[in-house]
Parts: C-alpha cells; sequence; structure tokens
C-alpha cells in the first residue's frame, strides 16, 4: 500500500491533485478542503490510500493521517465505498463524524449527500464501538482510542488489498486473542493476511 506522497504540486484541480514524484506525476483525489492547502509548485505530503478496483487503481490523498483512518474505518460500515467516504469527509471533519457516531446524529450524517435517514443508521449501528470518542486524536495520533478501534484499520486494510468484507471479517475474528494491551496494527495486519493465505 502506498502510506503517503511527498512531492511537488504539478497541479491542483477541482476533485484532485497531481504531485510529482520522482519524475512521475501521480493523480490523488482529494476533498475541496485538502486541496484548499495545496499550492501549484510548492511541496507537499499527503497521507495516502489506495483504492483496487478490477478496472482501476485509485488513490486518495488527505489532509492528515486523522482524515486518512477515518476514511479507510468509515469504508467498513455496509454501503459505504471509497466515494461515500470522500464525501463523508468533504462535509464533515473526523471529529464531527465521530461525535454524531456517539450521538446517534442521524441528522448530521444524512448532511452528506449520498446518505439516506436508514444509511445514516447503519453507518452509526456499525461503527459505534469501532470509531473512537470525538477528540480522540490529537496531531494526528490516537488518543486513549477503545481497544477495538484495530478491529476497523485492519479491516479497512484488508479490504484495500482486495480482500471481501467477509473474508476481512474472519480473518479479524482471527486474530483477535493476538491482541494484548496496546494493539499493534500493523502486526495484527500481517497476521491476518498470514490466516488468510492459509484459507
Amino acid at each position: 500500500m502506498i502510506a503517503f506522497v511527498r512531492g511537488r504540486v504539478a497541479a491542483v484541480g477541482l476533485t484532485s491533485a497531481v504531485l510529482e514524484v520522482g519524475g512521475v506525476g501521480l493523480e490523488l483525489q482529494c476533498t475541496p478542503n485538502t486541496l484548499a492547502e495545496l499550492r501549484t509548485g510548492a511541496e507537499a505530503t499527503l497521507p495516502s490510500s489506495l483504492v483496487v478496483r478490477e478496472d482501476s487503481l485509485t488513490l486518495f490523498g488527505f489532509a492528515d493521517e486523522d482524515e486518512k483512518q477515518m476514511f479507510e474505518l468509515v469504508q467498513t460500515a455496509s454501503g459505504v465505498g471509497p466515494k461515500l467516504a470522500q464525501a463523508m469527509l468533504a462535509v464533515l471533519s473526523p471529529d464531527r463524524i465521530r461525535a454524531a457516531v456517539a450521538h446517534d446524529d442521524v441528522k448530521t450524517l444524512t448532511a452528506v449527500p449520498g446518505i439516506g435517514q436508514k444509511g445514516a443508521q447503519r453507518i452509526i449501528l456499525e461503527l459505534r464501538d469501532r470509531i473512537g470518542a470525538p477528540g480522540s486524536v490529537v496531531a494526528g495520533k490516537p488518543v486513549a482510542a477503545p481497544a477495538a478501534a484495530w478491529e476497523g484499520q485492519v479491516h479497512a486494510g484488508l479490504v484495500g488489498l482486495g480482500w471481501s468484507a467477509k473474508e476481512a471479517d474472519k480473518a479479524v475474528a482471527a486474530v483477535a486473542p493476538e491482541v494484548n494491551g496496546d494493539p499493534d496494527v500493523a502486526r495484527l495486519l500481517r497476521l491476518a493476511l498470514q490466516a488468510l493465505s492459509k484459507t
């Protein structure tokens, strides 16, 4: 996976930016807020998430690590794909999404184009135990996140690598006994991949 992209901003469009990295222009889909911070010709570093589909490879860029993690986590809710996840971040900050989920705030989530009342209720139900409390991230680093937060991150990583949501669910369940104290997401992701390779 491509964790971040650093390079000169070659172009800024309405929905994406192009960063020149080693003589190659990489196009990243970004929210309007992220694009507003970029200046053509300036150096920029964007945390990124690569979404792999049968017919495409799409790179999404983010203002910070918290935004990237939220993008990957909300996709673990059924019915939420990368485009809708990006739309959520275009309308709501990661903390506002956490607050909406924590307080059953359907109205806030339905402000996002593409999310209806039932969709908002489903997102709240599926993410409530994994998304963390508002204010649980400071300077891009999780603070006192619930132990179950690792599940969403590992699940999102597996789905991003091309495994189905059902396969990712089984792998997350398989590695759950390995969690002790502060969960090491990278280690758990490796263990989950090993579990999937045996099936």
